[in-house]
């Protein structure tokens, strides 16, 4: 009997850093925009060390609470086809971002209205399927916070580092010093 090779999903990736990231992919908010805040922070392992290598999507409503966004995510040159990505003047709702060499990534956006969070999706090495979870930028009354003990609570909100930078760091696995962020699951 022929072996059937392996599809994406049932190996260990990382396929998507190959042509998901794209120039501007971690501008949410317009260039220059005196509202925009920044999101940053490290995706850790199981075994508390950072993931080069992975890719995080974050999704927001605009200050306004409107979910339309702007186009403008995968903006191509007219002659080569190349993915030029964004050219900054919209606000958009949707950043790509990749980790660097240290497990690093960053965003700038605005801050969401109408909630208190930015709904995140995680691809890492080591995942057969992506993972939800939110980054909230305040300890918000929100149904979810309120449901969870404190020690789970405290993985989902960002730590204000000023008032235009919160970190907000994944972790994939509980490793004993640090709780897994807690991940939603969508049926």
């Amino acid at each position: 009997m022929a072996e059937l090779a392996p599809t994406p999903s049932q190996t260990v990736g990382p396929f998507y850093g190959y042509a998901l990231p794209f120039p501007g992919g971690a501008d949410i908010a317009p260039a220059g925009h005196p509202g925009a805040i920044t999101v940053h922070g490290h995706v850790y392992d199981g075994a508390g060390a950072p993931v080069p290598d992975a890719l995080l999507e974050f999704w927001q409503p605009a200050p306004d609470g409107s979910r339309t966004g702007a186009p403008g995510s995968l903006r191509r040159d007219p002659v080569s086809g190349a993915v030029i990505g964004r050219h900054g003047l919209d606000f958009t709702g949707f950043a790509r971002v990749p980790t660097d060499a240290d497990g690093h990534y960053a965003i700038r956006t605005l801050p969401p209205g109408g909630v208190p969070y930015l709904a995140v999706c995680v691809f890492a090495r080591g995942l057969l399927h992506h993972l939800f979870t939110r980054a909230y930028l305040t300890d918000a009354d929100d149904p979810l916070l309120t449901a969870l003990e404190p020690r789970r609570r405290a993985t989902l909100i960002a730590i204000a580092e000023t008032e235009r930078v919160h970190r907000f760091d994944v972790r994939l696995q509980d490793n004993g010093a640090h709780e897994e962020t807690v991940f939603l699951d969508f049926p």
